[in-house]
């Protein structure tokens, strides 16, 4: 049997068509973005854990807005023309962020960001910034439900077209971390074992990326444990 070997190419969702799952965790960021004029200061931040949809709700809203959607950590000092959506934006410069948020507040362009944090809580050496990000509105997205997680698994799985049974969907559910971020790492990975095995999707493929991602997260807790204990001696 002729074996295909998984070619480099990164998978990108499509923001444009893929559906938003909306649930209790995001209903509270759907139905502020849908309000801009009472947004303070025109400014709306969506925050909380990598993989929870921020990103892709702050897209969506982009999307339906004609908005100028920008990364964070390569914001440039340049005027907004319209409404603006920055992704990663705790990690921009903050000369580049407070300018973006003068110049956008003063045109009266809604602005949305995006980030792991509430702006209140990053840390800023401007002071003219930081009271800037205190006045924002920030929304959290919250842990996803059970529902949630089963809905996006599927639908991650479809995005890559891969046919994986409802019983094993269900059992990658019941062993993988449960986080969104983890879902689409599994996903991903199950795509890259499929088309390296030229097999379909297994119970013993799922079993491969279950101990890989359990393995991943035990490292990563080993590793904030002793960076933990190393700050406890300073």
């Amino acid at each position: 049997m002729i074996r295909q070997l998984p070619l480099p190419f990164a998978h990108r969702p499509d923001y444009a068509t893929a559906v938003f799952l909306q649930a209790c965790s995001n209903a509270q960021a759907l139905t502020w973005l849908e309000r801009p004029a009472e947004w303070p200061q025109h400014r709306l931040a969506l925050w909380g854990a990598p993989g929870c949809g921020k990103t892709h709700l702050l897209r969506r809203w982009a999307i339906l807005t004609g908005a100028a959607v920008l990364d964070g950590p390569s914001l440039q000092l340049e005027p907004p023309t319209g409404p603006v959506a920055v992704d990663n934006a705790d990690g921009a410069p903050e000369i580049a962020l407070l300018h973006l948020l003068n110049a956008a507040g003063e045109a009266g362009f809604p602005l949305v960001m995006a980030a792991a944090a509430a702006p209140a809580r990053w840390t800023t050496d401007l002071a003219d910034l930081s009271s800037r990000l205190r006045a924002t509105l920030a929304v959290e997205i919250h842990v996803p439900e059970d529902s949630l997680m089963r809905a996006l698994l599927a639908r991650l799985l479809a995005d890559r077209q891969l046919a994986v049974a409802a019983p094993l969907q269900e059992h990658l559910l019941r062993h993988l971390p449960r986080t969104p971020a983890t879902l689409r790492e599994a996903a991903a990975r199950l795509d890259r074992l499929a088309l390296a095995s030229g097999s379909r999707i297994t119970r013993a493929l799922a079993s491969v990326v279950i101990e890989e991602l359990a393995d991943r997260e035990v490292l990563a807790a080993g590793h904030v444990s002793a960076s933990q204990a190393g700050t406890d001696v300073l």
